[in-house]
């Protein structure tokens, strides 16, 4: 991703030099996305068609956490909208104030993408101006190997220069203590003004070479583990992410075209790799075609990621879990501020400094909100699940969570990267339900409130039913030329 970025944006002349392993094996488990991938991809000038097709890719609309409230609940934290507002106050004040009548039903049938998902349904809307209805946002699904594959067939038809080689050595600049080249096994030397790590975990250059340092987050997050394991597909195609959770942690499912990828996320103090990877096998919706393997991680950032004339992106940089889909993003959006901060010519303590403080918000604020699925968890009596709960949480989720309790308000902060509707479906959805509402919700009538209400479900319903069956979709668009890629839903 890095490397197609910046062969497509940086200016005439640089030169992008791609190094890569075959020996050194990746994550490969970054499936599933949000809807920002489509602005990287669209920059690019990616095909949508094209790279659904060579990624086995299906469509996410949103994820389903069965378990997390209690063992018995379920909800969807969507793309999109949440039902439609009146006046300046947002939607989920007037349904606070319906479900405390009696009168609303739950907070998913105001929303247009758990409609659509729960009937197993897709299709690409294109609203017209006057329409009263919502767009309905999409991700991906998508093999992340296959991606990587595409990306460097794209990088190297830009100009990107891909060397094989593990790097060995690494040279500093006497002056200033820049990186100044690093060499490979194979004696290769490769010189550069700024180089992007890459490394996964081993953060080779941010932290062995660079000692960047690391901010601890075990405490608010204590899984350490992953066990991966695809399985053969199975019916229906579904449109969505499923996160289910388990007795130490949480199961991912993401539907692809060839195969389902599976994983559970866990704690080891909590279970063991054999527990682990026995429940995750006796979980699986198909054969599994893949012997487990377990990731070990620590939930955290690195304190500068940009130190010197090295920029860490992906898990050298940091490694927060999964549960909301985060992972390509955050490698999306370092390198979108990389582009937006890339000094013409030498690297100041400013750009760095504003590099690394957009950085540590966004890495922050993503950290509140996986805390908040696992602080309200309702799964009472269980070792891990008790312990997550319990825990002291950051001040600024404390915040936000006590005033969602108090008023039923919640705000955006800045440019972080969930917005109210994220953080409403997430609250509710784990039954922290205030009984407090804006008090402009009062100003409409009981009768009017429920016609209101009914009438978001009923126009969401209608637009659901007009849409074909997920599967069906896809195959048809994956088929579908450059010239006639514009079929959809017209509203």
């Amino acid at each position: 991703m890095a490397a197609a970025a910046m062969a497509r944006f940086l200016i005439p002349g640089a030169m992008v030099t791609l190094v890569e392993s075959d020996e050194i094996g990746t994550v490969g488990v970054g499936e599933a996305t949000i809807p920002a991938i489509r602005n990287f991809n669209n920059a690019l000038g990616i095909d949508e068609a094209e790279f659904v097709k060579a990624t086995g890719g299906t469509y996410k609309l949103g994820i389903t956490f069965e378990g997390w409230g209690g063992p018995d609940q379920s909800y969807m934290h969507a793309f999109g909208l949440v039902g439609r507002g009146l006046g300046l106050l947002p939607f989920h004040h007037y349904w606070l104030r319906g479900h405390a009548l009696g009168i609303a039903k739950p907070l998913g049938h105001y929303v247009l993408n758990t409609m659509v998902a729960g009937g197993n349904r897709f299709a690409h809307v294109e609203r017209g101006a006057d329409s009263q209805l919502p767009p309905m946002p999409y991700a991906f699904h998508f093999d992340a190997g296959q991606y990587a594959t595409f990306l460097r067939k794209f990088a190297e038809e830009l100009g990107v220069v891909r060397q094989e080689g593990r790097v060995v050595a690494v040279d500093r600049q006497p002056t200033n203590g820049d990186v100044a080249a690093v060499t490979l096994a194979n004696g290769v030397r490769i010189e550069g003004d700024l180089f992007v790590d890459c490394t996964g975990f081993q953060a080779l250059l941010i932290e062995q070479e660079l000692e960047s340092g690391f901010d601890d987050w075990s405490q608010w997050l204590p899984c350490d583990r992953a066990i991966p394991m695809p399985c053969t597909s199975v019916e229906p195609l579904v449109p969505y992410t499923r996160s289910i959770a388990r007795r130490a942690g949480w199961q991912w499912r993401i539907p692809l075209q060839h195969r389902i990828g599976n994983g559970y996320v866990f704690s080891s103090r909590h279970i063991s790799e054999d527990e682990a990877a026995t429940t995750l096998l006796a979980n699986l919706d198909g054969e599994a075609t893949a012997e487990p393997r377990v990731l070990r991680f620590k939930a955290g950032k690195r304190r500068r990621s940009w130190t010197r004339n090295v920029v860490a992106v992906g898990l050298s940089s940091g490694f927060l879990e999964p549960l909301e889909s985060t992972s390509i993003h955050l490698i999306q959006t370092a390198v979108n501020r990389l582009l937006d901060l890339l000094p013409r010519g030498e690297i100041t303590d400013v750009v760095r400094d504003e590099y690394n403080d957009r950085t540590d918000f966004e890495m922050s604020r993503i950290r509140d909100f996986i805390i908040l699925h696992y602080h309200a968890n309702g799964r009472t009596g269980e070792p891990f699940w008790d312990e997550v709960r319990n825990v002291e949480i950051p001040e600024t989720l404390k915040r936000k969570l006590d005033l969602f309790r108090a008023s039923g308000g919640v705000f955006r902060e800045g440019d972080e990267l969930f917005d109210v509707p994220g953080w409403v479906q997430v609250m509710i959805g784990q039954n922290i339900i205030p009984g407090q509402w804006h008090p402009i919700a009062d100003q409409v009538a009981e009768d009017k409130l429920k016609l209101f209400l009914d009438a978001i479900e009923q126009s969401y319903l209608r637009d659901s039913a007009r849409m074909p069956e997920h599967s069906a979709y896809l195959s048809q668009f994956a088929a579908m030329s450059d010239q006639n890629m514009s079929a959809g839903v017209n509203a």
